[in-house]
């Protein structure tokens, strides 16, 4: 097996090197070793890929759709996000040139923040937030500053919002808003986001919105940003949690036309061009199967309602997740571990698996995520578990 030549050994990319890898896998790595766990830890639908959007797959091998697709994907597929985000936010995207189709929504971020970021640039993330945005951010040589929202419902409030700009000046080139959020649930009612676009709007700088959960709500409207801000929207979505197709990789980011074009450049550069048997099952799914999505959000609601039931039962604090697959919540007081502590006694005295809150930014210390995005007999095993090891240290 080759090393590598000692003289090499610091010859990387800087802001590579001084980046630690996803808080998330690396514990979900750690941990799976562990005979008889059960893992609450991943956000991965457990449901099939619904079977008209599968046969859409093979229909395009058989077929012979198999040389280079446009870089910006399909046109079926382009369409098929314009009319889809027409109806879901009102806002009319041109298919041609203000959508690219990317490999998941990872890659949209990835290129969306890499096109807009120069070094010394600064970009806003509400924590906790998706650990995803902060090595992107790093790497791409700009600034992360966080605004710790634990405080306040897991909600970014304007007042908040307007302290840190006030406080970072014209250096601020963007902000991230994920919602319904990763990793508390939380989804941003109309009024809250108006607030926060009212001040924006105020500011030379991008929103990256990435609304990649907005299928999975409950009892709630789901608004885009990009609705009351559309040439400060940068929109990033796809098929992976609505559609339970994570391994397909379909994303899309939808913005104005002079960023899409600078954008496309490095789309290009990094994938050159998605695949096309997932490009034509993500068109189906958008053209035919709008409604798929319902079945699985009805089951995640349940699963939600039931997790939230034992969690408090067993004197666990949570924010009810109003969208998204996840709850976070707080270690009780009556233990005194960490995040990392507390998940990590969990996996081995337990056999349950979740994720430490501390993966998550600022304000995410003291919790741990749970997904549900699991079998039900999964969650319950789980739930048992967990009730019996805090009853047994409580003894």
């Amino acid at each position: 097996m080759p090393q590598l030549d000692s003289r090499l050994s610091e010859v990387v990319n800087e802001n590579i090197d001084s980046v630690a890898p996803s808080g998330i896998r690396a514990f979900d790595q750690k941990i799976s070793s562990i005979p008889g766990i059960v893992k609450l830890t991943i956000g991965e639908p457990d449901f099939d890929v619904p079977e008209h959007v599968k046969q859409a797959a093979i229909k395009s091998i058989e077929e012979n759709k198999s040389h280079y697709s446009a870089q910006k994907g399909i046109p079926e597929l382009r369409s098929g996000i314009a009319n889809y985000l027409k109806k879901r936010t009102g806002v009319d995207y041109d298919p041609e040139s203000e959508i690219i189709v990317t490999v998941g929504a990872t890659e949209a971020i990835f290129s969306a923040l890499t096109s807009m970021l120069n070094p010394g640039d600064k970009v806003i993330v509400p924590t906790p937030a998706f650990a995803l945005y902060f090595p992107i951010i790093k790497v791409a040589g700009a600034e992360l500053i966080t605004i710790d929202t634990s405080d306040d419902g897991f909600v970014l409030t304007p007042e908040k919002l307007q302290a840190a700009l006030d406080e970072n000046g014209d250096s601020v080139k963007a902000i991230i808003l994920n919602y319904p959020t990763n990793p508390t649930g939380v989804e941003y009612s109309k009024e809250q986001l108006q607030a926060l676009a009212d001040i924006i709007s105020q500011h030379q700088m991008f929103v990256l919105a990435d609304e990649i959960y907005c299928e999975l709500t409950y009892g709630v409207k789901h608004y885009s940003i990009a609705s009351m801000l559309p040439g400060q929207t940068i929109l990033v979505n796809g098929l992976s949690k609505s559609h339970a197709m994570t391994g397909y990789r379909v994303g899309y980011i939808a913005a104005p036309k002079d960023f899409v074009t600078e954008a496309s450049k490095m789309h290009a550069f990094v994938v050159t061009a998605p695949s096309n048997p997932a490009q034509y099952a993500a068109a189906e799914a958008l053209n035919n199967g709008l409604d798929d999505a319902i079945p699985m959000r009805q089951a995640y609601e349940k699963r939600r309602d039931y997790i939230a039931d034992r969690l408090e039962k067993m004197g666990m604090a949570i924010a009810m997740p109003q969208g998204a697959f996840y709850i976070f919540a707080k270690i009780p007081d009556t233990i005194d571990e960490t995040s990392v502590e507390f998940a990590t006694t969990l996996a081995r005295e337990a056999k349950v698996g979740v994720t430490p809150g501390s993966a998550f930014g600022p304000g995410g210390e003291g919790y741990v995520r749970l997904s549900y995005a699991a079998s039900d007999e999964d969650i319950q095993l789980a739930m048992n578990r967990m009730s019996e090891y805090l009853l047994s240290v409580a003894e």
